[in-house]
């Protein structure tokens, strides 16, 4: 497959202030550049719509992401603009909260040759850089380009309950792949309780196929239509869990890309069989627990995976 994957959203840089009193560090990070490392590392070739400023802190998340392969799109960097930041704070098991100081002015664009299209959290939230990721998705749509989508809420951008599930669910129409997580469930919706029926509402949208909603610990759980699979997570020792869910869902886009389920058009991702979503989302858990295992949102290389992932 020579077309690259494209993903759209948000760059920052993370001011990460561990638990144990521990002086501060910065790291790049933002949802959508974190996948588009993933996606890179794990030898896809992989395009990043994004906007940083052309300030220090924008030349590292440069740096970052080229010296994982990634390629950042033309107009990414904006001359004499400011690169977003988030101040994670860890607490004393790993798990991050975060402050935010970011603008998205994402303009209209036209969706390029692309094998898929990836957008999730702050980029489809903030405006007006949503009115132009809502549109993208929308052209996908209208090309049959493959979607996912993964809305990784933050609760610093959240408003109003009902009017952010009924933002999610606009764009998870569009998405013929959503993963999200039980987190982003009890924030979206926070009186009601029912997992499983919120994740069959968002795969009732007009494109889904699948809904993967990852639980922390407790493993994932796939949803398609007339079955429901269980994927217990590996073991791991947790260093935090900065990224963690981006590095998942990067590897479930590295293995349907692998498997040409992105080149299959519409139903071929609902085509899969038990066995090979039990797969795609164990594989996916393994490489978001080796991301766990180390400091940051650093997403393993193909090359740091065992030769039978992802069955091993």
């Amino acid at each position: 497959m020579s077309d690259p994957f494209l993903v759209v959203g948000e760059s920052l840089v993370d001011i990460v202030v561990p638990a144990d009193g521990a002086p501060s560090h910065d790291a790049v990070g933002g949802s959508c550049l974190n996948v588009a490392v993933g996606l890179a590392r794990l030898d896809v070739p992989t395009v990043l719509v994004t906007r940083i400023g052309d300030d220090l802190r924008g030349t590292e998340v440069v740096e970052h992401a080229t010296a994982s392969g990634v390629r950042l799109a033309e107009g990414s960097v904006v001359p004499r603009g400011r690169t977003s930041t988030a101040t994670a704070h860890l607490d004393p098991g790993g798990a991050a909260s975060y402050a935010f100081e970011l603008t998205w002015d994402l303009p209209s664009l036209r969706l390029p040759e692309v094998a898929g299209l990836h957008v999730g959290s702050l980029g489809t939230v903030l405006e007006p850089g949503r009115a132009a990721v809502v549109d993208l998705v929308a052209q996908a749509g209208a090309a049959e380009t493959f979607v996912s989508y993964d809305p990784n809420v933050r609760p610093a951008f959240l408003a109003d309950p009902d009017a952010d599930w009924r933002d999610v669910l606009e764009v998870a129409a569009g998405a013929r792949l959503v993963k999200l997580s039980d987190e982003d469930l009890r924030l979206l919706r926070p009186d009601d309780p029912d997992d499983e029926r919120l994740c069959r509402r968002l795969l009732a949208g007009a494109a889904t196929e699948l809904v993967v909603l990852t639980r922390g610990a407790q493993g994932a759980v796939a949803f398609a239509e007339g079955w429901t699979i269980v994927v217990p997570a590996p073991p791991t020792v947790v260093v935090d869990t900065v990224g963690a869910g981006d590095s998942f869902m990067a590897a479930m886009l590295a293995l349907l890309t692998e498997w040409g389920v992105l080149d299959g058009g519409e139903g071929s991702l609902a085509a899969l069989d038990d066995t090979r979503i039990e797969m795609l989302v164990h594989g996916a858990a393994s490489v978001a627990a080796l991301t766990c295992s180390r400091r940051g949102a650093d997403p393993p290389t193909r090359a740091e995976l065992p030769a039978t992932w992802p069955a091993g």
